[in-house]
């Protein structure tokens, strides 16, 4: 696209013309919906934010727009310099290190539908991190995930030995293959920005791996009298995207169908 701005000159340009603070997910959505840029690679968001972490520790006080909350930034070139938003205010200064997901847990997806996979014994387990961005094939992702019937949970497994994709499979042709409708699961693996799975890291600090489990225990069971999601989950978290295996033989069925009746 000849006239795509680059990361840098289109998150400059969103927060120039922001009326306070933005968390980095916001700005995001805004250079997308904007069609500031059109390339965005599998992680969009995560790239947003190495290219605003990396110019603040780089550039210092020449930065054009400075951290004023956990995730959020505000512009210091559009002459207005205004407070933080309510939103900004709620968060208290943090070190760069604590916007980082933790270790743990590196990507996750909830409540995803089953009928949007096709199942195979090697199947595509397809997620976006925005609309817009492109997809990630998450079925060799290892970790823990969730079967639901409905809204109600029915198993909790691990994917280790065998992989996500092939352990969902596994629950088709089980003693569980009529009872689900839906999985969320939640992978160590980490993502690129080109779409491909990493290697998980030698070990975890325990300092990480508390608030992952809570984090994670919060987002599969929905505790009422918790206030807030797991610990920022959402800041890694994938919406489904349909396997085109499944449009394409639906195009195909609604043809047969229609020449059937000729």
């Amino acid at each position: 696209m000849p006239n795509e701005l680059t990361w840098r000159k289109a998150i400059e340009k969103v927060l120039s013309a922001a009326p306070g603070a933005m968390h980095y997910r916001d700005i995001t959505d805004t250079i997308i919906e904007l069609g500031y840029r059109t390339s965005l690679g599998a992680t969009p968001a995560a790239t947003v934010s190495a290219h605003l972490t990396t110019a603040i520790k780089r550039e210092g006080s020449n930065a054009p727009f400075e951290k004023v909350g956990k995730g959020l930034y505000i512009s210091k070139t559009n002459g207005k310099r205004q407070a933080p938003t309510s939103d900004a205010a709620a968060f208290p200064e943090v070190e760069d290190s604590e916007e980082e997901q933790y270790d743990v847990v590196s990507s996750f997806g909830m409540f995803w539908r089953r009928e949007e996979v096709e199942w195979t014994s090697n199947p595509k387990i397809l997620g976006m991190q925005q609309i817009g961005a492109a997809a990630v094939d998450f079925s060799k992702q290892i970790g823990i995930y969730l079967l639901y019937d409905g809204r109600e949970i029915i198993y909790v497994g691990r994917a280790t030995e065998r992989p996500l994709g092939k352990r969902l499979y596994e629950h088709t042709l089980d003693r569980l293959s009529s009872r689900w409708d839906r999985f969320s699961w939640f992978g160590i693996l980490p993502v690129s920005e080109n779409g491909t799975l990493g290697e998980p890291g030698e070990s975890f600090a325990f300092a990480k791996l508390i608030p992952a489990l809570e984090a994670i225990l919060i987002e599969a069971l929905e505790p009422r009298q918790n206030r807030k999601r797991g610990d920022d989950l959402s800041a890694v978290e994938y919406i489904q995207q349909s396997d085109p295996e499944i449009r394409k033989r639906a195009v195909k069925q609604a043809m047969e169908t229609a020449l059937s009746k000729l």
